[in-house]
């Protein structure tokens, strides 16, 4: 892992991956990076994390358990409107997800890629949140 540590934004991150060995992974990597990270593999248990945390973003892949991640990511930013969502895809080549990504106001993001990449694109999708109005409170002070 080749991640620099980075100022901490504060930012707190929802990871809802399958995948035990891919989350973990992810995770250091984004702790390392500074943030606040939540991570499961299971939607339930991210509806608590939801209910019970600030969450600035989540991260997903498009399938999850019995459901896509589009449709997940759709239930939970119903949850939390002001949170960031980066789809993780491996076929981004894939019309559909990318029009239900746009429609949504979802962020794509290619696998596989590098833990940097991951926290370079986190970085810019945090940022992109708050200028279109997203998020509003990425960057500000967590309080748990």
């Amino acid at each position: 892992m080749t991640t620099n540590k980075r100022p901490a934004t504060n930012a707190m991150i929802l990871l809802l991956c399958s995948e035990p060995i891919i989350r973990a992974v992810m995770k250091e990597a984004l702790e390392d990076a500074g943030y606040v990270v939540r991570a499961t593999g299971d939607l339930g248990t991210a509806v608590e994390l939801i209910g019970a945390s600030k969450i600035d973003l989540l991260i997903t892949y498009p399938y999850v358990e019995s459901i896509s991640g589009h449709e997940a990511a759709k239930y939970l930013r119903g949850r939390n409107q002001h949170m960031g969502v980066l789809l993780v895809a491996g076929l981004l080549q894939d019309d559909r997800l990318q029009h239900r990504a746009i429609l949504e106001k979802f962020d794509l993001f290619p696998a596989p890629f590098t833990t940097d990449q991951l926290i370079e694109k986190v970085e810019e999708v945090l940022q992109t949140c708050v200028s279109r109005g997203v998020h509003k409170a990425a960057g500000a002070p967590y309080k748990d």
